[in-house]
């Protein structure tokens, strides 16, 4: 959990992320491998024809990205970063799980799986970051 002592205080942390938690996201789980982080669905998610807006999935996937990344002694920035949309949200609330792919001296890659409480895959984000302070 990198420098967190609980996920409570990873989760205080973070809380200064106001665009995502002002938006409904959430730190659920967090440890040195991967995290958690979900959203409930409610109608500022929603774009005019009343599916999910892909800048919500995006916040999402990559607020997971940053708790995976970051912690009180390493700053990490995204470096590159894309998305893939493959199915649209059927359920009440998406879950974003980050695990690292590579995590290297200076720079990491991070998957992040995107999918609704009806058990659909949503999205795939991949992120590259560059450790600020590796």
């Amino acid at each position: 959990m990198g420098s967190f002592n609980s996920a409570e205080e990873a989760r205080q942390y973070f809380s200064e992320d106001r665009f995502a938690t002002e938006n409904g996201i959430v730190l659920d789980e967090l440890d040195s491998q991967h995290s958690v982080c979900s959203v409930e669905l409610g109608p500022r998610h929603r774009n005019a024809f009343g599916g999910v807006m892909g800048g919500a999935i995006f916040t999402l996937a990559d607020f997971a990205f940053a708790t995976l990344t970051n912690d009180r002694a390493h700053v990490t920035v995204a470096q590159q970063v894309s998305i893939n949309y493959l199915s649209p949200a059927k359920g009440n609330k998406l879950i974003a799980t980050a695990t690292y792919k590579k995590d290297g001296r200076s720079s990491c890659v991070v998957n992040v799986d995107v999918v609704d409480d009806a058990g659909r895959e949503i999205a795939q984000f991949v992120g590259t970051g560059f450790k600020l302070n590796g």
